[in-house]
């Protein structure tokens, strides 16, 4: 196979390898890092011995991406961090059944990231892209019978965690929409109406702006949206987070937050508010316009 054709054949699994990599990291770049990776290690390997070409290239984004979750473990000062949001147009529309499909959650990726490593690419593989617990054994270096254990454990500890908006855009959007008008007009037992009352909100400000917080409880988290009201949001724009209803607040042209909301039999569960400077402006906030 000459290069070209070798570009072509790998270039049609991009977009499942971003997947793989994007669910493992939570991170886009780091996920682009990862695939570029597998190119790599692709473009100087003897393709042509390759029978499944698929399922090469996503052990080898597994094991790429292992390795990167292992050193971020280690060098990582904060207990957890927003992972990467997707940022989309919030038109409903048809495409949006697609998009949910295909979309995961900024609440389950966070539940992900409490995962070790090897927990969280068991239950990646197998979970998410139904991968034989074989070929996952390889990439992990241990053996099936402990792959499943691990897959089993992650599994677990993901169905604990309330990390499933209710599919309709439309409510969601009427629930966000009724949170953001009571905080603008300071309405304290308005936001705990729409607030469940062991709400999550995280908030990310990176390591230059006072790290990650977590605040939980209904009064709690309704305090701290008064709070964020009265220092000002900019521009506020909706959007779609990670398939779900959220927000992108921006001054002067530039993003300083982005709001993913889970909402969740009428009620809003989860707040995750990425608000670091550094990783905001790697975004790609070009599809809102």
């Amino acid at each position: 196979m000459n290069d070209e054709l070798l570009a072509r054949s790998f270039e049609t699994h991009r977009d499942h390898l971003r997947a793989v990599a994007y669910r493992m990291l939570g991170s886009v770049t780091e996920a682009d890092d990862a695939v570029q990776e597998a190119w790599l290690k692709l473009s100087r390997s003897d393709a042509a011995a390759v029978e499944n070409l698929a399922g090469w290239l996503t052990t080898v984004v597994g094991r790429v991406c292992l390795d990167m979750l292992r050193s971020r473990k280690a060098r990582r000062e904060e207990p957890w961090e927003v992972p990467d949001p997707v940022i989309s147009r919030d038109d409903g529309g048809p495409e949006h059944e697609v998009l949910m499909a295909d979309s995961v959650g900024l609440a389950l990726l966070v539940v992900l990231d409490t995962l070790t490593p090897a927990e969280r690419l068991a239950f990646v593989l197998r979970d998410m892209f139904a991968m034989p617990f074989e070929e996952i054994a390889s990439v992990v270096g241990r053996s099936e019978a402990a792959t499943r254990q691990l897959a089993s454990r992650a599994r677990r500890r993901v169905q604990g965690a309330p990390v499933t908006p209710d599919p309709d855009l439309a409510r969601q959007r009427e629930v966000v929409d009724a949170f953001l008008a009571a905080a603008r007009g300071g309405d304290f037992d308005a936001l705990v109406s729409v607030l469940d009352p062991d709400v999550v909100l995280r908030a990310d400000r990176g390591p230059d702006q006072g790290g990650s917080t977590e605040i939980r409880g209904a009064a709690a988290v309704a305090n701290q949206a008064l709070t964020f009201s009265r220092v000002g949001q900019g521009v506020v724009r909706r959007a779609l987070v990670n398939g779900a209803a959220g927000v992108v607040a921006t001054r002067e042209g530039r993003p300083f937050s982005v709001l993913g909301f889970t909402v969740a039999d009428g009620r809003i569960v989860e707040i995750d508010i990425l608000a670091d400077p550094a990783r905001l402006g790697r975004l790609d906030l070009a599809v809102l316009d």
